[in-house]
């Protein structure tokens, strides 16, 4: 199955947009592909499509604002910066997606989140109301509160952990790759783009990983994880190249390759079945 017929057949759509897709190549935030993107989740809404959108880029977002602290590695720095950059990462996505007479509501979470049953129903009464109303819900986690106990660690598992709470027919994944290769093709020419993966143990065997980003806390592995959590749930995933211009809408007309995992209908089945004994 292609790109474009998963989306033509899905109504309910979460995007995750990396830190590298929304990073300019000096390291500041790219606000000419936040309003192009804006603008081509408004014809997806206007096709009838509901949109959520995970948006990392709190940290580059910061260092935007207060450049002078991008040596400082030190946990608290790394907090203080995000808190710093979430107002502003907001505010962008508040004007970008306010020029195309749409609102924009955040949600901050954090592992511990979808952990609490009170908290997933809450979380997700409160998507199905923006959604339903026509505002576009942006998520990133909660950096500046998390710790590694209850940090999720990569907005590719937690844009895959908002697809199966919100019951989402597709996740995209827009990274700074076509999607998953048979190697590194920044290093290897010969690597091959898998478009179709209908079984993920078997594309493990088959693929070398290695290497993350360097604004992202990805890499293959993550993306690979969050194809495994919703593909489990009957959700399909597309990772694709955020960076290319206009990546949503040639997604969506088959202008753009990319990977394509395919809903495992069979564990969609047994669990359904398994949690109705």
């Amino acid at each position: 199955m292609t790109p474009q017929e998963v989306i033509d057949k899905a109504r309910k759509i979460v995007i995750k947009i990396g830190s590298n897709t929304l990073a300019k190549n000096d390291g500041t935030i790219n606000v000419d592909f936040m309003e192009s993107f804006a603008s081509e989740c408004a014809a997806l809404i206007s096709r009838g499509k509901q949109v959520i959108v995970v948006s990392s880029g709190a940290q580059v977002a910061g260092l935007s604002t207060i450049s002078g602290w991008a040596h400082k590695g030190d946990i608290h720095y790394r907090q203080a910066l995000c808190a710093i950059g979430q107002v502003e990462l907001m505010d962008k996505w508040r004007e970008s997606f306010g020029k195309q007479n749409l609102h924009a509501a955040q949600l901050l979470l954090t592992k511990e989140d979808f952990m609490d049953s009170h908290r997933t129903l809450n979380i997700r009464n409160t998507l199905f109301t923006l959604v339903d109303e026509g505002v576009v819900p942006v998520i990133n986690e909660n950096d500046s509160v998390a710790t590694d106990e209850f940090c999720i660690g990569d907005n590719d598992n937690l844009s895959a952990l908002t697809a199966v709470l919100w019951s989402a027919d597709l996740l995209i994944l827009f990274s700074d790759i076509d999607g998953i290769y048979t190697d590194n093709p920044k290093t290897n020419e010969n690597a091959v783009l898998v478009e179709t993966v209908e079984n993920i143990n078997e594309l493990k065997n088959q693929i070398t990983i290695n290497g993350k980003s360097s604004f992202g806390t990805g890499g293959i592995s993550t993306k690979i994880e969050a194809a495994k959590k919703t593909t489990a749930s009957g959700i399909p995933l597309i990772l694709a190249n955020g960076k290319k211009e206009k990546a949503l809408e040639k997604l969506c007309s088959g202008e753009l390759k990319a990977t394509v995992f395919t809903a495992d209908e069979n564990a969609l089945f047994n669990a359904i079945m398994g949690g109705s004994k």
